[in-house]
């Protein structure tokens, strides 16, 4: 990890002169990536993929009105509002330790994990792995304050009530998940169609969420493990959506020794049900046989998603390591992923 020469940080004060999306909805994955790279040893290719990448983003939303702790409810899930919630955030974040502010809007927040297909989430994750790692200063702080704001402006809540109680494995859930009807769909779209797809609500509901905080993460994650193996076998559905099926989840994972341990069981219920419905959406029906990674390193996996320079293929191969890290059998299939990955992503998505 970088921790001496600040390019996390001159990487992050680039990025928060420009707004979270471009193009209208698609995500600004910026500070997402970086810090990827950085942690995992690639700083010295950040500022040069940022060259290329920053020149499709977009100035900074204006501001509109001032959000308090009146009239917070009324500007939740408003999009144009992202300003005015980052500016929010970082008043916060001044004011009061950055981990009593997660853990007060942690449970506000988590609810809306869907919109902008979980970017905003997996943001959060991001930037609290700064945090925990490289330590707090005002850049990381400030980025964590914009990840915030951004998933405040677009909290998004699916449209059906779902709490999973069953006893089913992650990956037996997982593998068990009907597909939806109207495919190439936008993620809003297909969440429409998932309560009316059928047995998709049983199946989302037949995982087992432990009430122990560690056996929760634990559980997460086994989640984050299943995701990332089936992006293996079912990635060329949507090589690009189904990754966030994976990095989600693994953002939430991330986050919990950040937070209060009784938040950690609600936090896989709802990861489980953001991934279930991407999985549902965008997964393809039938498996084809992913790359084969006997034959590489971790390192090496990372070196080639990070020579790719897509933003989704290196935050996609930077949780793939995190699972193939907690194998204890040497199973390649994560790193399988992840190859899969950088064969079924365009270099310009």
């Amino acid at each position: 990890m970088d921790t001496t020469s600040g390019t996390l940080d001159e990487a992050l004060h680039r990025l928060h002169g420009r707004g979270p999306e471009f193009r209208e909805y698609l995500s600004n994955h910026g500070p997402m990536a970086v810090e990827a790279l950085i942690h995992r040893g690639r700083a010295g290719a950040v500022h040069r993929w940022l060259d290329t990448y920053e020149t499709r983003l977009e100035e900074v939303p204006p501001p509109r009105t001032r959000i308090t702790e009146a009239n917070w409810h009324e500007a939740l899930g408003d999009t144009a509002r992202v300003t005015d919630w980052t500016a929010y955030f970082s008043r916060l974040i001044s004011r009061q330790p950055w981990r009593e502010v997660l853990a007060q809007w942690w449970p506000r927040l988590l609810p809306g994990i869907a919109g902008a297909a979980t970017h905003p989430a997996i943001r959060v994750g991001h930037a609290v792995r700064a945090l925990t790692t490289d330590g707090e200063d005002a850049a990381r702080l400030s980025e964590l304050a914009h990840a915030l704001g951004y998933w405040a402006a677009r909290h998004t809540l699916l449209p059906f009530s779902l709490t999973p109680s069953g006893r089913a494995e992650p990956a037996d859930a997982l593998a068990a998940l009907p597909r939806i009807a109207e495919r190439d769909v936008t993620p809003l779209r297909g969440y429409a169609q998932l309560s009316g797809t059928p047995g998709w609500l049983e199946t989302t509901g037949s995982l087992g969420v432990p009430q122990d905080p560690e056996a929760a993460r634990e559980r997460l994650g086994e989640l984050v493990r299943a995701a990332t193996l089936n992006y293996a076998a079912y990635g060329h559905g949507d090589g690009v959506m189904l990754v966030h099926a994976a990095t989600a989840p693994n953002a939430v994972l991330r986050t919990l020794p950040a937070l209060p341990r009784e938040l950690w069981s609600p936090s896989l219920a709802v990861a489980w049900t953001a991934t279930a419905a991407i999985t549902s959406i965008y997964a393809a029906d039938t498996p084809l046989p992913p790359p084969d990674a006997s034959s590489v390193t971790a390192e090496e996996v990372f070196e080639l998603a990070a020579d790719h320079g897509d933003a989704h293929v290196i935050k996609f191969a930077d949780t793939a390591l995190d699972v193939a890290a907690a194998s204890e059998d040497g199973d390649d299939r994560a790193l399988a992923a992840a190859l899969n990955a950088v064969r079924l992503i365009g270099s310009g998505d």
